[in-house]
């Protein structure tokens, strides 16, 4: 039996070289019922023992490699990107309403929520914001969250008491540990600047912030969140591998969208796909059609009921 990818895979080595030391073992106990017929009963027994073993490990390897694909295909880090829409200031609270939904839902889980870049608006909204997420089935319960959401309320500065409609759009990126996406170094531009908000004396001192610009596509990366500048380029980097590998995904869905209408959507970031309507007290998920009641306690981080309705 071929084991070179048991032995190739750091977590399954040891295993692979006890399966191997274990081999030899079977074969020196078949030799040794052919040479010494007084002994055959004896070595065939051990023989039997030793392949029970190699069995065992076979299984528990296999269990591992299993364990790894799963992680590969759903890691347990994501990339979670809010970014206001249509409804000016409006819009951006609802994106920030959305982001500390979101942290809620993570505390819940017991997952670790950061904040790596964010741009607010005049009544600390937000414009845009990025927050890395870890924790145990982390990108298999959101990974339906990307697209544009829909508010309609009547907003605190509005004296007519008018509904507004408002936008924001969120991005959910996997960040897998092994990339499928190559960036050479060439194309990349990085620039660094002070990191703004709280974070101690040395946050305005020190240029720890850091802008990658990816110059093919004009894709621009932003990372504030770590002390050094070292470390901030790192997470910049893998976010930037994450944001290509999702355009190359959403490309590639679009090109075979007629194979995927038993999905649910498209994964676009530009696809309507709820509305949080605060007067009837009402979410509404456009994909699959259903409603549920209780916005106050949604935006408090309930939202299990409906993103369990997609894993």
């Amino acid at each position: 039996m071929d084991i070179t990818v048991y032995k190739e895979n750091p977590k399954t080595q040891f295993l692979a070289q006890e399966y191997e030391r274990l081999s030899r073992g079977i074969l020196d106990a078949e030799q040794t019922a052919v040479s010494d017929p007084s002994l055959s009963e004896l070595a065939a027994e051990e023989a039997k023992e030793l392949k029970e073993q190699q069995a065992a490990l076979l299984s528990q390897m296999n269990e591992i490699l299993s364990k790894d694909k799963e992680e590969e295909e759903f890691p347990n880090e994501i990339i979670l990107e809010v970014r206001a829409g249509a409804g000016g200031e409006e819009a951006a609270i609802f994106a920030r309403n959305l982001a500390e939904m979101y942290e809620r839902y993570a505390e819940k889980n017991g997952w670790s929520f950061r904040r790596l870049d964010e741009s607010l608006s005049a009544m600390d909204g937000y414009k845009e914001a990025s927050f890395e997420i870890r924790g145990q089935d982390v990108y298999k319960k959101l990974r339906y969250e990307t697209g544009v959401h829909r508010i309609q309320r009547i907003p605190a500065t509005e004296k007519s008491g008018r509904v507004h409609t408002s936008t924001a759009s969120v991005a959910v990126l996997p960040v897998r540990k092994i990339s499928n996406i190559e960036i050479n170094p060439a194309d990349i531009e990085i620039t660094f600047s002070r990191s703004g908000g709280a974070g101690g004396q040395n946050v305005n001192k020190v240029e720890t912030a850091v802008r990658l610009l990816y110059k093919p596509s004009g894709l621009v990366v932003r990372c504030q969140s770590e002390r050094s500048q070292q470390k901030n380029r790192e997470k910049a980097l893998a976010i930037m591998a994450a944001k290509l590998e999702e355009e190359k995904r959403e490309k590639e869905a679009k090109e075979h969208a007629a194979e995927r209408k038993s999905q649910i959507g498209t994964g676009d970031r530009s696809e309507k796909i709820r509305t949080y309507n605060i007067l009837q007290d009402r979410v509404t998920d456009h994909r699959i059609k259903e409603s549920w009641h209780g916005i106050e306690r949604i935006f408090a981080g309930d939202i299990e009921p409906i993103v369990s309705r997609f894993a």
